[in-house]
């Protein structure tokens, strides 16, 4: 979920900025930073920018830029003078001198001392719509900024993919010998029992029981459902035709992350069948693949 927007426009002499950011987060936590005349719109602010971003550590500031050739003596903070004595007065009958020049500079930046003029008016209703004008062109640009990303984040999960896939392939070839060379180590270690052990076995029940432990070491279910699930992920990662410009949607990143832990799960099976060291490895590699995936999926809406 991170992005930027940013615009510009003016109000009352002033230039009006707009700024949008946006971290990962699982929530929608709005943070908003107002001037004192927007405040009495904070709501309705919020819910404009809630309505566009569902989720992440979102902050919302409005700032201004004083324009220059606007500027009047009107705009020029007044000073609490009585206040401003009275520190210079305490200066002296504590250090028995004059005050000097940058003390008195420090003192007239005291907060009682400077008086900040705030604007706290109420806005006109074309005031009010020329705000949102600008919360829209900063959500606008907002809106582009993450549809770069998303263009970029599915272009990394197709990569991602088809890393899982080609590995999942590299299984096989160690697939085909794993069952015999199972049998035989179960057959060589039979063979060292004792005589008197080994004629009281029923062979067929030894056939059964070492038909049913092969069985449930077989992989072909799990690389079914990781293959059905690779496919899944990117049936909803393209989305609609409309949606071919960006990955996210309305609760696609939350359907992609549940995609991924599935994906997850068929892999750490793949790992405790494999019972072998040449597939632990690619099941390994699997592994770091698919944490790759779900640290990006935080990005995704």
């Amino acid at each position: 979920m991170t992005g930027y927007g940013k615009a510009e426009s003016q109000l009352r002499g002033r230039k009006l900025i707009c700024e949008i950011r946006s971290l990962n987060s699982k929530a929608m936590d709005l943070s908003v930073r107002l001037l004192p005349v927007l405040r009495a719109h904070e709501l309705d602010l919020r819910a404009m920018v809630s309505q566009r971003i569902e989720r992440g550590k979102v902050d919302l500031s409005m700032t201004n830029d004083e324009m220059s050739a606007t500027k009047s003596l009107s705009d020029i903070s007044p000073i609490n003078w009585s206040a401003a004595r009275e520190y210079a007065r305490q200066y002296g009958e504590q250090f028995g001198e004059p005050v000097p020049a940058e003390v008195m500079a420090s003192i007239l930046r005291f907060p009682d001392v400077l008086k900040v003029q705030e604007d706290t008016t109420d806005l006109t209703e074309e005031e009010w719509q020329s705000v949102q004008a600008l919360v829209n062109d900063a959500l606008k640009a907002f809106d582009d900024f993450r549809r770069q990303e998303g263009v970029a984040l599915r272009a990394m999960f197709t990569e991602k993919l088809d890393g899982i896939e080609d590995l999942l392939a590299q299984i096989e070839p160690f697939e085909k010998g794993r069952v015999a060379k199972i049998k035989e180590r179960l057959e060589a270690n039979l063979a060292q029992l004792s005589a008197e052990t080994q004629a009281q076995t029923d062979r067929n029940r030894l056939e059964q029981e070492m038909i049913y432990y092969l069985e449930k070491l077989d992989i072909t279910e799990e690389k079914v459902r990781l293959t059905n699930h690779i496919r899944y992920f990117r049936e909803v990662m393209e989305g609609d035709e409309s949606q071919k410009s960006k990955v996210e949607s309305n609760g696609v990143g939350k359907k992609l992350g549940f995609i991924a832990q599935e994906m997850g799960r068929e892999i750490n099976t793949l790992g405790s069948k494999s019972n072998q060291s040449e597939m632990q490895i690619i099941v390994v590699k699997m592994k770091d693949i698919l944490e790759q995936i779900k640290e990006q999926i935080f990005n995704v809406l």
